[in-house]
């Protein structure tokens, strides 16, 4: 059942972000006045719209701004953005990893490194599968029925970027491109690195960005990177649906990702870069 919080504005965007609840699920949805034909999806909405519910010191993704500025660049109209909430609360500390973590991944023996073993010490808990579920079959139908998944498109940072990577995996019907920016690949290391891009969809089919910084935790990612491009080529991902880069001076926070955000969103929308 769909429950409407509250509505709010933020600077740089039209009309109102509402606030919704579905079931214990927290959404913040932004619709352009003029309706959409695309969607973005995006984890850790808590950070996407509104600076007072983000988890770094008001810090958002800016992502509404970046939206409206790449499809007037572009002349397309701007995408509806869905921003869903992770689970972590003071009760619940290890929500979001629950949520986010690939479930099949580490359920069939995938190992975790032992610096995050904490999150999923009883992998019965993992819940990013429902997750999924919960979005494509109760919030997306409740929103935006009508957007082909073909327009669809997941953003993720971090967890968020490993779980977008795994949604396209599993549920490739559902939506064509996957933002991933910064994914903390060390959380499984090589082995998770591999389960991950050998699960992709076939090249050809889906559109995959994948990007991570150089300071904070970031500065970890290169050699993992490097492994999962590798993997990605002899798959057969070239540039027109595959890109990776490295933005030096880069870090693992909003504010980062916020800066170049108009990339990875001009990667899916610009129609010279569309899959058959």
């Amino acid at each position: 059942m769909m429950q409407e919080i509250k509505r709010f504005q933020v600077r740089g965007v039209p009309g109102e972000v509402v606030r919704l609840k579905f079931g214990a699920r927290i959404v913040d949805y932004w619709k352009p006045q003029k309706g959409s034909d695309k969607l973005l999806i995006a984890h850790d909405g808590q950070n996407v719209f509104d600076g007072k519910s983000s988890t770094h010191r008001g810090q958002t993704w800016e992502m509404a701004q970046s939206a409206i500025r790449v499809s007037r660049e572009l002349g397309i109209s701007t995408p509806s953005i869905i921003g869903v909430w992770h689970s972590s609360t003071k009760e619940n500390p290890w929500g979001r990893g629950k949520d986010l973590v690939p479930e099949k991944y580490f359920r069939e023996g995938l190992e975790v490194h032992n610096d995050f073993a904490k999150i999923i010490e009883d992998k019965t808990l993992l819940q990013s599968d429902s997750y999924f579920r919960e979005i494509f079959e109760t919030i997306v139908p409740a929103l935006e029925p009508d957007i082909d998944p073909k327009n669809t498109a997941m953003i993720g940072a971090s967890m968020g970027a490993l779980a977008t990577l795994y949604a396209v995996a599993q549920m490739p019907q559902r939506f064509t491109t996957a933002l991933a920016l910064s994914p903390h690949w060390p959380f499984g290391a090589n082995g998770l690195v591999e389960k991950t891009i050998n699960s992709l969809p076939l090249p050809g089919t889906h559109k995959v960005w994948m990007s991570h910084g150089t300071k904070g935790l970031d500065s970890e990612y290169a050699p993992f990177q490097a492994y999962a491009d590798k993997l990605m080529y002899e798959r057969g991902y070239r540039t027109n649906d595959f890109i990776s880069r490295v933005y030096p001076r880069s870090g693992h926070n909003e504010r980062s990702w916020a800066k170049y955000l108009d990339q990875p969103l001009s990667f899916w929308l610009d129609s010279k870069t569309q899959t058959p």
